[in-house]
């Protein structure tokens, strides 16, 4: 399972920017109340920048910021003591020190710091517990699917989420209805969808099939 102490199966920054698109647009379509959402992805976060967030609404908290130089990613978990900042994030490139020291990263917190870059790969410092917030970035459609039916699904009548849908959205297809509706039994609000999916960043298009 992917951790600080395991992070080398993370994906490079540019697959993994597109994973976390891909994961915000899958829960916009689970989720139509942007409230109850686990991930989110903005690719205007500032000049040159876009930035993911996974928040479990309890206290957890991952977020991610995908640079030209490749991308840094802050973990804070509720349950355990934060480390020294400075040995966490030691060797960290210049490019990524006004995210992890800035807003609103300083008012989060820090338990573990990730970074990427082409020449050097994944780099990073440890802490316990790293794997509650990194397991879903393995790019596996079932870890989503498995993830989604549990969060989404659990004691209603709604279908589980199926790895095979998810499937396409982890490759960047087009997200048409068809491919809604094969995650989930129905949607009211196609306007609303197609907004989000805009302020993502991820293509789609509702009038085919």
């Amino acid at each position: 399972m992917l951790s600080t102490t395991d992070y080398t199966a993370l994906p490079p920054a540019a697959d993994l920017q597109r994973l976390c698109q891909a994961l915000a647009a899958l829960d916009a379509v689970n989720s139509p109340d942007e409230e109850y959402r686990y991930f989110s992805y903005n690719p205007e976060w500032s000049e040159n920048e876009a930035a993911f967030e996974l928040n479990d609404g309890e206290g957890d908290q991952l977020l991610v910021l995908f640079r030209p130089e490749g991308c840094v990613m802050n973990g804070f978990l509720a349950g355990y003591d934060q480390p020294d900042k400075a040995l966490a994030t030691h060797g960290l490139p210049a490019a990524f020190e006004e995210f992890m020291f800035g807003e609103p990263v300083a008012s989060i917190g820090t338990t573990f710091c990730l970074w990427y870059t082409p020449v050097q790969g994944w780099q990073g410092g440890a802490a316990d517990g790293s794997e509650e917030l990194l397991f879903m970035l393995d790019n596996q459609p079932a870890t989503y699917a498995a993830w989604a039916t549990e969060y989404y699904t659990e004691e209603t009548d709604k279908k589980p989420v199926s790895a095979s849908a998810v499937a396409p959205v982890y490759r960047h297809e087009v997200l048409t209805r068809a491919r809604v509706l094969a995650l989930v039994d129905e949607l009211e609000d196609w306007p609303q969808l197609a907004a989000d999916l805009q302020q993502i960043g991820y293509p789609y298009d509702f009038e085919g099939v």
